[in-house]
Parts: structure tokens; C-alpha cells; sequence
């Protein structure tokens, strides 16, 4: 029997020992996913950030309406600012044109073909919860009539939340010009964010929508939603 309870014994400590070594591996790599990809979408988006103001800074095209820059894929194509979630200053992020996998490594990104901020229509912009910078972390705790502030070369786009919502990672309605209905014409300028959820799982997409409030001319200051006075 002794001999028989010894084997048990060093095979529960031989399990044991494996499933630590598994524990310190799942860890580790957690660690790479949360850190190092933290570090390269950093360094993405102060290049990015550098490359778009220097766009903002040559002489704009003499066209009417919003001025645009940027749009090939994995390029900066505007700003986003958001007070609610202290994505402010240093901490907005470039938005990038695309919703690849390699664009999404670099910030937050613009799908293609989707309205231009500031046009009737609906801008989607998509984004990470919990790895390459983790854009849109804390994305769930926006409410409605907080601002979403959208920064283009000669504009500030102030939307403010109108709906928060939890739908399938199928639900590409949400996407729409006008979300729900693919053959409406849109008449609304909207904004729509998404991202996993809940956090550390695709499951679902959490949906945030917002409505275009003010576009004010950056030659007039910030908006009052980054000033505190609104």
C-alpha cells in the first residue's frame, strides 16, 4: 500500500508542479499582451499624432466644408477626445482609417466608407478594451449627453451621447447611416462607437452612439466641452 500511496503522491505533486508552470505561462503571457502591446501602440500613436499635425500645419486645399487629411489606410485621420473617460490632452488618441487588424494595433479606427466627422451620416469608429493601448477601456462608463469631441485639421466636432448599448457581434446595423435601417436615408449626423465587451471577451460589442452638437472653428479656441464651461 505504501508503495501505492507514494505513486499517487508523486504524481499529484508532479500536477502540481505542471499546472504552476502552466499558471506562470498564461501570466507571462498576459504580461506580453498587456505590456509590450501597450509600448508599440504608444509609439504608434505619437507618430501618428506627429505626422497629422504636420498635415494640419501646411495650407489647406480651398474646398467648403471640413478639411480632411489622411485617409489611406493606417493613417491619422483625426482626433478623438473624450473628458468623461480623461481622453484628454496627451491622452487622445489618433483615429485611424481602417479596421484591420494591423490598424487597430495603432489606435482606434475609422471604417472605411462610413460618414466623415462632421457629415450627415454615421462615423464609426472601432476600437480595443484591453490590449494595444486599450483606446476604448473604459468606454462603458459613458452616459447619455456626455461629450465625444472630435478634433479635424480646422474643426472641433462636439457630439454628445444620445444611447449606450449591448448587442452580437453580428449586429453590423449599428453601423448603418441610419443604424437599424440599411435603406433609410440618413438625416442625422451620428457618431458610433464600439468595442468588445464585456472586458477580456468578444461575447458581445458594447455600442455607444452620439449625436453631432456644435462644430466650432478651431481659430475660435477649444470647444466648451474641453474647457470645462459646458
Amino acid at each position: 500500500m505504501s508503495g501505492a500511496g507514494d505513486a499517487v503522491r508523486a504524481f499529484l505533486r508532479g500536477l502540481g508542479q505542471t499546472l504552476i508552470t502552466l499558471g506562470l505561462v498564461v501570466l507571462l503571457f498576459c504580461g506580453y499582451e498587456v505590456y509590450f502591446t501597450n509600448v508599440y501602440t504608444s509609439k504608434e500613436q505619437s507618430r501618428l499624432g506627429d505626422d497629422l499635425r504636420e498635415q494640419w500645419a501646411e495650407p489647406a486645399a480651398d474646398k467648403p466644408g471640413p478639411v480632411l487629411v489622411g485617409t489611406a489606410l493606417g493613417t491619422g485621420l483625426a482626433e478623438l477626445w473624450i473628458p468623461r473617460v480623461d481622453m484628454v490632452g496627451d491622452q487622445a488618441k489618433v483615429v485611424v482609417e481602417g479596421v484591420g487588424h494591423e490598424d487597430l494595433k495603432r489606435g482606434p479606427g475609422h471604417y472605411p466608407g462610413s460618414a466623415l466627422p462632421g457629415q450627415v451620416g454615421n462615423v464609426v469608429v472601432s476600437g480595443h478594451r484591453t490590449t494595444y493601448g486599450a483606446p476604448f477601456n473604459r468606454l462603458d462608463e459613458l452616459r447619455v449627453g456626455d461629450a465625444v469631441v472630435v478634433e479635424t485639421r480646422d474643426t472641433w466636432f462636439t457630439y454628445r451621447v444620445v444611447r449606450q448599448q449591448i448587442v452580437a457581434p453580428t449586429a453590423v446595423e449599428v453601423t448603418y447611416p441610419v443604424p437599424g435601417d440599411k435603406t433609410a436615408k440618413p438625416v442625422k449626423k451620428l457618431l458610433t462607437l464600439t468595442t468588445c465587451n464585456p472586458k477580456y471577451s468578444a461575447k458581445t460589442r458594447l455600442i455607444i452612439t452620439a449625436e453631432l452638437q456644435t462644430a466650432l472653428a478651431k481659430s475660435a479656441g477649444e470647444p466648451p466641452a474641453l474647457t470645462g464651461s459646458a
